[in-house]
């Protein structure tokens, strides 16, 4: 060792021995404690040391208790019932004793108490005294009761509140389920909990769910987060349901985030709200009926003056050319323009009725695809038949957003999902696929494909011809009015045997790429 590393040493012993306590230190500090009373007491339990903080605690002053036993710091009934020496022979027993227990004040006031008393041995092993340790605990505890009790309402008033409640972290993790949220689902809470949050949702939102947030923590775009939605859950059972979702978020305090989902069963509201559409429907057929009837009583009024026109000026021309007299022909001529006068009136009687009939053109907008799609399956599964069902949605990330009338093409997509889920009643397996992917830059298929029994080639041929439906109550206008709709949009509608088994329906619809998407007003 060089003459450096032992002047280092000396150093490092010299600073040592400075810092080392003695005993006149250790006495200035456990003096100096305010909030812990600390006392010392001699073999048999009379106080012979105490610290400002006993002071505070108890409010006696060390020349009040110096040499009083320890038992004037517990409460009558305490001392009755032989506590004090109870507590100094278990901590000269073990060698120590920890509990919570009533101590007492000067003014006579009680308060629970932290109490740890350590048994001091000499070399022989003979007790010679007690070290003990006293903490007021009371207001701790009474905060810990009132947050208890806190949580306790808080957690009845989730439990019965409606709509199921679950709690994420940042990981995706559930934290808490509430009981609507068992019932909603099928699960209990410790069935859940540290689990992964997407085993609630289907496909695709099932593999995409991690990306959602690790999305959202990155860029803190919104898309769902106090907004709101409709969206599909999965229960336990598999069945895929409709609901409402709606995020609250929480920033703790070290940074991480907590996500609370209220989500609300709304197969019943769309049940009903299926039926008022349906009946709408029928009313609106109704009204469509009697407006026919109306078109047809004035197409008939109006066309009946031309047609009867043209039926007089032909038979004069036929009786002229059999008269064989010398201005036949010319007559009969004459009569064939007049025939053909109110002919050109006729035609544009017809062309006026048809313009006023298809007056009017579709409110495009620029639409989340994806977006549609899990709207119109959500509405499209309302009232529908679970038993078995497996919807599985196949989505081309490439295509984001569409321009579409949104009401027209949603109806579209309901129309053919709900034509799907009817057509594998009784079947099995029973699966809806909803697919898309890009044709083009500018054009995007979507596909409805059922496990069905599948269609006749005489039902394919007449398939979107109004009044030829498959169904035994249905009015047959469905798919005529879809592929209308598709068509008015710039697409085509068609359908296709799957060599599985079942039906698959396509259509396409004009996409819109990312930088055209970004610069409209996208949903």
């Amino acid at each position: 060792m060089d003459d450096d590393e032992t002047m280092d040493a000396d150093s490092f012993a010299a600073a040592d021995k400075a810092l080392s306590p003695t005993t006149d230190h250790l006495e200035r500090f456990i003096h100096g404690i305010e909030n812990d009373a600390i006392l010392m007491l001699d073999a048999a339990g009379r106080i012979i040391s105490w610290n400002r903080g006993a002071t505070h605690v108890h409010g006696w002053t060390v020349d009040e208790v110096r040499g009083s036993h320890c038992s004037i710091l517990h409460p009558p009934d305490s001392i009755l019932r032989g506590e004090p020496e109870r507590v100094l022979a278990l901590a000269a027993k073990h060698g120590r004793y920890a509990g919570e227990d009533l101590r007492i004040r000067k003014d006579g006031t009680q308060f629970l108490a932290e109490v740890s008393l350590y048994a001091c041995r000499n070399d022989d092993d003979t007790i010679v005294g007690y070290g003990k340790v006293v903490r007021d605990i009371s207001e701790l505890r009474t905060t810990q009761a009132d947050l208890v009790a806190k949580e306790a309402h808080l957690r009845s008033i989730l439990d019965s509140i409606p709509d199921a409640m679950v709690v994420i972290d940042n990981s995706g993790l559930i934290q808490s389920f509430s009981v609507a949220a068992e019932r909603l689902f099928g699960y209990t809470e410790s069935d859940v909990v540290g689990q992964n949050v997407k085993m609630l949702a289907p496909s695709p939102h099932h593999e995409a769910h991690g990306g959602y947030i690790a999305r959202y923590l990155a860029t803190g775009e919104r898309r769902i987060i106090g907004i709101g939605r409709v969206v599909s859950g999965r229960r336990r059972d598999g069945s895929v349901f409709p609901m409402e979702l709606t995020i609250g978020e929480v920033l703790k305090n070290c940074g991480e985030h907590l996500f609370t989902g209220f989500i609300r069963d709304i197969t019943s509201r769309q049940d009903i709200e299926r039926r008022l559409q349906d009946l709408q429907e029928e009313l609106i057929h109704v009204s469509r009926v009697s407006a026919v009837g109306t078109m047809a009583s004035t197409l008939a009024h109006e066309l009946n003056q031309p047609l009867t026109a043209i039926g007089c000026s032909l038979m004069a021309a036929q009786i002229r050319l059999e008269s064989n007299s010398p201005r036949a022909v010319q007559d009969a001529q004459e009569a064939l323009a007049d025939s053909m006068t109110q002919v050109l009136r006729a035609g544009l009687i017809v062309r006026q009725l048809r313009d006023f009939v298809a007056r009017g053109e579709t409110e495009r907008q620029i639409i989340s695809l994806s977006k549609l799609i899990e709207e119109a399956n959500a509405l499209g599964l309302a009232g529908a038949s679970q038993n078995g069902l497996e919807v599985r949605v196949d989505l081309d990330p490439s295509v984001s957003c569409v321009l579409v009338d949104r009401v027209q093409i949603q109806q579209v997509l309901l129309n053919l999902i709900r034509n799907g889920i009817e057509a594998m009643e009784g079947c099995e397996p029973r699966q809806l696929t909803i697919s898309t992917r890009a044709k083009s830059k500018d054009v995007v298929e979507l596909a409805i494909a059922d496990t069905g029994t599948g269609l006749s080639e005489t039902v394919f041929e007449n398939l979107f011809k109004p009044f030829t439906g498959t169904k035994a109550h249905g009015l047959g206008l469905g798919l005529s009015i879809c592929k209308t709709i598709v068509e008015a949009h710039g697409g085509r509608l068609w359908a296709e045997s799957r060599a599985e088994g079942g039906t698959v329906f396509r259509f396409t619809l004009a996409q819109i790429s990312n930088s055209e998407a970004s610069n409209g007003d996208s949903n």
